[in-house]
Formats: C-alpha cells, sequence, structure tokens
C-alpha cells in the first residue's frame, strides 16, 4: 500500500480576513501563501512522488503549482470528493460572527452531528474524502507498486478526517488535530493498518509560542483550519 502525503494548500487571503471561505471561489494565496508554495519543492525533493491529486478549488491548485513547474510529467488529478467541507450558508461568513452561533457548539464538540445549513455534514465530508483516499491508494499500489508516494493536496477539516480516520478516532475527536497552511501530514498504508508518520510539519516551530493572554480562540479548533499564526 502506498505512502499518502497530504498537503494543506497555503495561506489564503480569507484565512487571513478572518473569513469561513468553503466553496467560494476566486480565494486566492496571500502573498505569504505563495512563498509557502514556492518552497514545497524543496522540502519534498527527496521524495519521489507517483502522482498529484487535488482539490478543485484555486487555492490548492495555486499551492500546487511551484511543484509541478519542477517536477515536468508528474500527473495531476482534480478530486472533487477531497473538496472543502460545503458550509452552505456559512460561507464567506467573518469567523468572528460565526463563534456565537448554537451550531458552533456542535462543530467543536460533537461534529459528526453537525450539518450547516444550506450545505453538508460533517460526517459527509468525512466519508466521501475516506472514499476518495481508499480508490486512490488502490489506483497508485495498482499502477505504481507498493512502495509508491503520492501527495494530495486538500484543506484543513478534509486532512484533520483523514488523520482521525488513519489513526481509528470517531470523527468527534478530530478537532483535536491541528493542521496549518501549507504543513505536510503523511500516512503509510499496509494490509494490517495505516502509520501515521508526519502530521502538519511545516518545519516552523514559531506556533508553539505561546499564545496571546485573553486568546479567545485558544481551546478552540477554528473551522477551516485557521491562519497558522501563534
Amino acid at each position: 500500500m502506498p505512502t499518502l502525503i497530504l498537503v494543506r494548500h497555503g495561506r489564503s487571503t480569507a484565512n487571513t480576513a478572518g473569513i469561513l471561505a468553503g466553496r467560494t471561489p476566486g480565494v486566492r494565496l496571500d502573498d505569504h501563501g505563495r512563498a509557502q508554495a514556492e518552497a514545497l519543492p524543496a522540502r519534498l525533493a527527496a521524495v519521489p512522488l507517483a502522482a498529484a491529486v487535488s482539490s478543485p478549488l484555486e487555492r490548492c491548485r495555486e499551492t500546487l503549482a511551484p511543484l509541478l513547474a519542477a517536477r515536468p510529467g508528474l500527473p495531476v488529478h482534480l478530486e472533487e470528493r477531497v473538496n472543502e467541507c460545503d458550509y452552505g450558508d456559512w460561507s464567506g461568513r467573518k469567523l468572528s460572527e460565526l463563534s456565537g452561533e448554537p451550531l458552533m457548539e456542535v462543530v467543536q464538540q460533537h461534529p459528526s452531528a453537525a450539518a450547516f445549513p444550506g450545505g453538508e455534514s460533517m460526517r459527509h465530508m468525512h466519508h466521501r474524502a475516506a472514499e476518495a483516499v481508499r480508490e486512490w491508494n488502490a489506483r497508485v499500489t495498482a499502477e505504481h507498486g507498493e512502495d509508491a508516494a503520492y501527495l494530495l493536496c486538500t484543506h484543513g477539516d478534509i486532512i484533520k478526517s483523514l488523520v482521525a480516520d488513519a489513526l481509528g478516532l470517531h470523527l468527534d475527536l478530530f478537532q483535536r488535530v491541528s493542521v496549518q497552511p501549507c504543513s505536510v501530514t503523511a500516512i503509510r498504508f499496509t494490509r494490517l493498518r495505516p502509520f501515521l508518520v508526519r502530521l502538519g510539519d511545516t518545519g516552523d516551530l514559531d506556533s508553539l509560542a505561546p499564545r496571546p493572554a485573553g486568546d479567545e480562540e485558544a481551546g478552540r479548533a477554528t473551522v477551516g483550519g485557521g491562519t497558522g499564526a501563534p
């Protein structure tokens, strides 16, 4: 079974504006996000990749662009099932406004029961992404062998749910996982079990610094993944 390298897209303009972008079109990387994407080829230089799979949203395709330029001929596939969660009526709204919504407590504490008005449930998001990974695992193995590695560029909540799936955790525990923009998470699949071999690796330890006193977001999982700022 292959090794799956999960890359969260680089920091976006919606991340820095504190907006839950969801599937809103036209959300691009900001200057820092573009710099993160430009650094990705060097970070992965020693890893042979059989294929790249991407969410169809612009911020993921922009994140992959430098890597694809550095590896001519690397096949890339758009995969709708690893698209961002459909946050429905919450899409495009400020996270600071959403924090007071009764549903936010459910999202934080009991996400398997959370369904976004006009959108999808977190349970459905989890199932479609996990199904996509299982199918891509089989495809990559059949085409490139048991030891192949492939990359999947997607979104924070998708990656967190796939980590929970690999660890055998209930979806209600996935908010305990944190993945920053352009972080690398790797899962090595075997016949008997998956192994989480990297989690949210950015090579930058600044985010481990103590959060500012009175930070209201301390202890809260940011829907959509957050900016990665300490």
